[in-house]
C-alpha cells in the first residue's frame, strides 16, 4: 500500500466551525489541521515514471498555511502525538467503496497505472491541546459511512480481502425468537421488535430457519436510501385506514 498526503481537506471557515464545536468539550483545543491522504493499493511496485503520474494526478486544492510557512502535510503529519497532539484517520469504512475511489481508480487506468488495483482517500486530522482523543473523535466522521483509524498504516484495512464465509444458519425453529434477538445483536442488523417478530411467525410458518444472509436482506431492503426505515406511515385505501410499517423514503 502506498500512502500519499495531499491539499488540505477542509477550508479555513470549515476548520474554524470544527474547532469551536470541539472547544465547546475540550477548551483546551488550539490548533486543527486536516489533510487529505491518499491510500493506493498496487498489484507491484510502479516506476519513477508511474509514480510521477500518479502524484501528478493526486496534485489537487489549494495550498494551506501551514505550507506556507515551509510545512508538507507530512511533515505536519508526523509531528503529532509528542507535543500533545493526536491523528485521527477519518476512512470510508472497511468492506465498503467510496465513489470517490471508483472515479479515481479510473482516471488512473486511463492514465496507463495499469498496476493500480485501486485508489482511496481519507481525512487525517492533527489536533493539538493534549485532549483525549475518545471525546473528540465523534465529531470528526459520520459513523454510518465513516470509521476512525489511529494512524496511516492501519489504512491496509482498506484492502483486505476475505474469503467468502458459507451461510450459517439461525436456529428459529430451536430456540424461537431469541435467537432472531441474538442474530440481531451480532450481525448488527438493527431490527425492531415488531420486525423480530413477523421474522419469528414467517419462519414457524415455512418450518425452517432462516440463513444470516436473509436476515441481513430483510434488515436492509427498506434502508436502502435512507436512514430511518420504520416510521409507521398511514395509509386510506378505499375508504379503510390501513397502517404500513415499511415505507422507503427516497
Amino acid at each position: 500500500m502506498l500512502t500519499l498526503c495531499g491539499a488540505p481537506a477542509l477550508s479555513d471557515f470549515r476548520i474554524n466551525k470544527l474547532q469551536n464545536q470541539i472547544q465547546t468539550i475540550h477548551p483546551g483545543v488550539n490548533r486543527i489541521s486536516a489533510f487529505y491522504v491518499h491510500f493506493v493499493d498496487v498489484d507491484s511496485d510502479l516506476s519513477t515514471q508511474q509514480m510521477a503520474v500518479l502524484q501528478k494526478l493526486l496534485e489537487y486544492g489549494p495550498k494551506s498555511s501551514v505550507e506556507d510557512k515551509g510545512l508538507s502535510s507530512e511533515e505536519v503529519i508526523a509531528q503529532s502525538g509528542p507535543s500533545g497532539s493526536f491523528l485521527a484517520v477519518v476512512v470510508p469504512r472497511a468492506g465498503t467503496i467510496s465513489p470517490w475511489s471508483s472515479k479515481a481508480t479510473d482516471i488512473a487506468h486511463n492514465a496507463g497505472l495499469v498496476d493500480v488495483k485501486r485508489i482511496e482517500r481519507g481525512v487525517a486530522y492533527v489536533i493539538d491541546g493534549g485532549v483525549p482523543p475518545g471525546t473528540v473523535i465523534p465529531q470528526l466522521h459520520d459513523r454510518m459511512v465513516e470509521q476512525v483509524l489511529p494512524g496511516l498504516q492501519a489504512a491496509s484495512v482498506l484492502f483486505e480481502r476475505n474469503e467468502p464465509r458459507p451461510a450459517k444458519e439461525v436456529d428459529v425453529l430451536g430456540c424461537g425468537r431469541a435467537a432472531l434477538v441474538l442474530a440481531n445483536t451480532e450481525l448488527g442488523l438493527a431490527l425492531a421488535e415488531d420486525e423480530i417478530d413477523y421474522l419469528a411467525e414467517s419462519f414457524t410458518e415455512l418450518q425452517r430457519n432462516p440463513v444470516d444472509i436473509e436476515l441481513m436482506m430483510f434488515a436492509q431492503a427498506n434502508s436502502e436510501h435512507c436512514r430511518h426505515k420504520i416510521f409507521n406511515a398511514s395509509w386510506t385505501i378505499d375508504g379503510e385506514d390501513k397502517v404500513s410499517f415499511f415505507v422507503q423514503n427516497d
